[in-house]
């Protein structure tokens, strides 16, 4: 049984605090969560952040946080999910969850006739070189928390004032690219539903 929960228009730091008091909070009866978020402008520095990869960030807020990986964006128009799952309790590792993740965004896209592929050493989803979601984790008492960021129809030059996940260049793109004029909280019950078929829920 996994929960889910919406936070339209959401503070990072507010949701980073909630998502770590619930993680501490948890025992292993606490059913797992989905959170759908749509954040205020920031960037998040992961934990293996490096603060060159920040080249321009104007009036943007920097926050640094727990989650592994690089720097990225958040702000309207992308969809964001938190994934607080006890992986202890479904005996399955770090890899295998960025892996559902990642097949959940291929597959939903694949409804949508774009096809994407992940890499094995850059997570997250692709559609040839371009990143379409990113996805960044950190796991505590077995459980994980913070999640993926999937961009759907928003402002894409914030990426431009940094090196996104670390990579110089790297080209996000988004699902409006392709023809698909929706928004994330319209996205969100198709992604959660490939979610819970990829993560055995169903």
């Amino acid at each position: 049984m996994i929960l889910t929960r919406e936070f339209p228009t959401a503070s990072y730091e507010d949701l980073a605090q909630k998502m770590r008091a619930f993680t501490d909070a948890r025992d292993e009866n606490t059913p797992d969560e989905l959170w759908i978020v749509e954040h205020t402008p920031v960037y998040t520095l992961g934990q293996a952040g490096k603060p060159e990869h920040i080249l321009n960030p104007k009036n943007i807020p920097v926050i640094q946080t727990d989650r592994g990986g690089q720097v990225t964006y958040h702000g309207p128009g992308q969809l964001v999910i938190y994934l607080l799952i006890d992986i202890r309790r479904k005996k399955m590792g770090v890899r295998n969850l960025v892996s559902a993740i990642e097949n959940s965004i291929i597959d939903l896209l694949k409804k949508y006739n774009i096809t994407a592929q992940a890499k094995s050493d850059a997570p997250g989803v692709y559609i040839k070189d371009d990143k379409i979601c990113s996805i960044g984790l950190r796991i505590r008492k077995g459980c994980s928390y913070h999640g993926l960021a999937f961009n759907i129809n928003m402002d894409l030059n914030p990426f431009l004032g940094i090196n996104p996940c670390g990579y110089a260049g790297l080209k996000m793109v988004q699902l409006k690219d392709f023809g698909v004029e929706k928004t994330p909280f319209e996205i969100a019950p198709e992604l959660i539903s490939c979610l819970e078929k990829e993560l055995n829920y169903v």
